[in-house]
């Protein structure tokens, strides 16, 4: 072939080599390839072939290692997600199904509260749970949601929700045995006016020395609740942790221990899709949460820092006070936006409010994940050891630099 070829444009080779002919035909077809006639004037010549190279010649080795550039109409799911996680050797088969059984009660949910109205699952449901709080409808419907979707994915050992007075071992549990606390309903005061609310959860390892089955109708006698209350741990073990916030979007959001990543459920398809990777909250912000109807009961300490944030700042305005009475939604705002969100002790409430082992611990491990800092405005959140599974905590989370000043006040 005559002609010189311009860099950078592709050649075509033409070989008379039997054996390259092999490369692009099976074998038995060859024959039949070399004899083919194209109408009067295109004749096969035996053992020609044509393939398209590139103008450089090259190996493994000198192939770049070039991003590919992601298609606009490419998506990835969570179920997706979770097996690349497994793949890579970050959580094993086990935690991948706990986490699916969770994203999945999470969906039917966030179905219910859409049609709370319509359903008549509004208003309350005429009993108290274990910390003396009026339970909702939705309360006692979603816990009885969480426990099955747990209970069926067979890798759960223990429960421990805010709405069961003691953990509940899972009878149904071979193979797995990881320990999974949650809130059900995070913020189901809202839930009546259609404002915010969420689910939140954390999962830890097994402790192998308290593993046991009971039956439905078996009541724990206390060696074994005993046992199962000893399951309580630092969130500093916490294997995984996330909330699902329910509002405009209904957004999963998860750290593994590697960053956080928020997917929002995509109604038309049923499925949670990547949409915040990799989340970083910023180091500053100029929004702080507080229930500010308990000014007079907070400390002095506590009380010079809000008067500071209400202040004008260099740039002439206070920091802006936003307060949804839904830890969900405060955090989820928070990691986007920075700021600080704060639940601390009162005259009334000595210990706090919140519950350490399924609200405090996971949120902080989240925060934490993606840079930021919780305190109870002692120590970290993630090293206090609890006594008891409803165990309560004050707290202080959100931007490092917010955070850090508050601490200063509170010293």
């Amino acid at each position: 072939m005559g002609g010189t070829i311009p860099a950078g444009s592709s050649r075509i080779l033409f070989s008379n080599s039997p054996s390259s002919v092999s490369r692009l035909s099976p074998h038995h077809l060859l024959s039949r390839f070399n004899n083919t006639t194209w109408g009067q004037s295109h004749t096969v010549t035996p053992g020609i072939r044509c393939t398209a190279v590139g103008s450089v010649a090259t190996s493994p080795e000198t192939i770049p290692d070039v991003k590919r550039k992601k298609n606009e109409f490419e998506i990835e799911n969570l179920t997706t997600w979770l097996l690349k996680q497994e793949q890579d050797g970050i959580i094993d088969a086990e935690l991948t199904i706990v986490l699916s059984s969770i994203s999945l009660a999470c969906k039917r949910i966030a179905s219910l509260l859409q049609r709370s109205s319509i359903s008549n699952l509004t208003g309350g449901q005429g009993t108290i749970n274990v910390q003396g709080e009026d339970q909702k409808k939705l309360d006692v419907i979603s816990n009885e949601v969480f426990c099955n979707c747990l209970r069926s994915s067979g890798r759960t050992g223990i429960i421990a929700s805010e709405e069961e007075d003691v953990p509940v071992a899972v009878e149904e549990t071979y193979s797995g045995n990881y320990i999974v606390v949650f809130d059900p309903i995070d913020g189901s005061a809202n839930i009546d006016t259609s404002l915010t609310t969420g689910s939140i959860f954390g999962i830890y390892g097994p402790d192998e020395q308290c593993l046991f089955d009971i039956d439905d109708d078996s009541m724990l006698d206390q060696t074994k609740q005993k046992c199962v209350v000893s399951v309580c741990q630092p969130g500093s073990n916490l294997l995984a942790a996330g909330y699902c916030l329910y509002s405009s979007s209904v957004v999963f959001t998860l750290s593994i221990g590697k960053g956080v990543f928020a997917f929002t459920l995509d109604p038309t398809f049923g499925e949670f899709v990547l949409t915040h990777a990799d989340i970083k909250i910023p180091r500053s912000g100029k929004i702080y949460s507080f229930n500010e109807g308990n000014h007079e009961l907070w400390d002095d300490n506590l009380k010079r820092y809000l008067h500071h944030l209400r202040q004008p700042g260099p740039n002439g305005k206070p920091y802006s006070g936003r307060y949804i009475g839904c830890l969900v939604g405060e955090i989820h705002r928070m990691l986007l936006y920075g700021g600080i969100y704060g639940n601390p002790k009162n005259m009334n409430s000595k210990k706090g409010n919140l519950r350490l082992l399924y609200e405090c611990a996971p949120m902080s491990y989240l925060v934490e994940q993606a840079g930021g800092k919780a305190t109870d405005g002692n120590q970290r959140i993630l090293d206090i050891q609890p006594t008891e599974v409803h165990q309560r905590t004050p707290i202080f989370i959100g931007s490092p630099v917010e955070v850090e000043k508050l601490e200063k006040y509170l010293a």
